[in-house]
């Protein structure tokens, strides 16, 4: 069963762009966005724009370092493009979802097999509970708690304007 979900994403999307401009208010410069395919990247090609920043954000993905990887293989997404060096700088990874943080470890794992970051911070459009490893988002628009039967994906029409999409898992 699929259904959309009551959350409005456009004014999130605007609570998470507020949240990032005062986290590059305190920290170092310059801070370089990589999104977490593939609702992450969305948000951060966004941000990279909306924020005025030079360049392209990056896109990074968690296949290759899963600890299901034996079960899943590889998932049909972006693969990671990183268009900055990843020695001593910044980096803001930007997620749509945060639930368990095994996502958000393989993507750490991916980073550092680009080099060392200086700091590595993370903001997310959803944090909805969960979690299973000691994970947190230095930016966050909203917090939703969800049964874990449920899963909450962010969508992108045509036009560019995000929506969320509510699933049962098995349904």
């Amino acid at each position: 069963m699929t259904q959309s979900i009551q959350l409005d994403a456009e004014a999130l999307y605007t609570e998470l762009l507020r949240g990032v401009k005062k986290l590059m208010a305190v920290t170092p410069q310059p801070l370089y966005l990589a999104g977490i395919t593939s609702g992450g990247a969305w948000l951060a090609m966004r941000l990279q724009k909306d924020l005025g920043l030079e360049g392209d954000a990056g896109v990074i993905s968690s296949s290759m370092h899963r600890d299901d990887y034996a079960k899943r293989g590889l998932a049909l997404s972006a693969q990671t493009v990183l268009p900055f060096d990843v020695n001593g700088v910044h980096v803001l990874l930007v997620d749509d979802v945060l639930y368990t943080g095994r996502t958000l470890r393989a993507v750490i794992n991916e980073l550092f097999d680009y080099g060392r970051p200086a700091s590595v911070k993370l903001a997310v459009l959803v944090d909805r509970g969960g979690r299973e490893l000691p994970i947190e988002a230095n930016v966050c628009a909203a917090t939703l708690n969800l049964p874990e039967d449920q899963s909450l994906e962010l969508a992108r029409d045509e036009s560019g304007r995000l929506s969320f999409v509510l699933e049962r898992k098995g349904a």
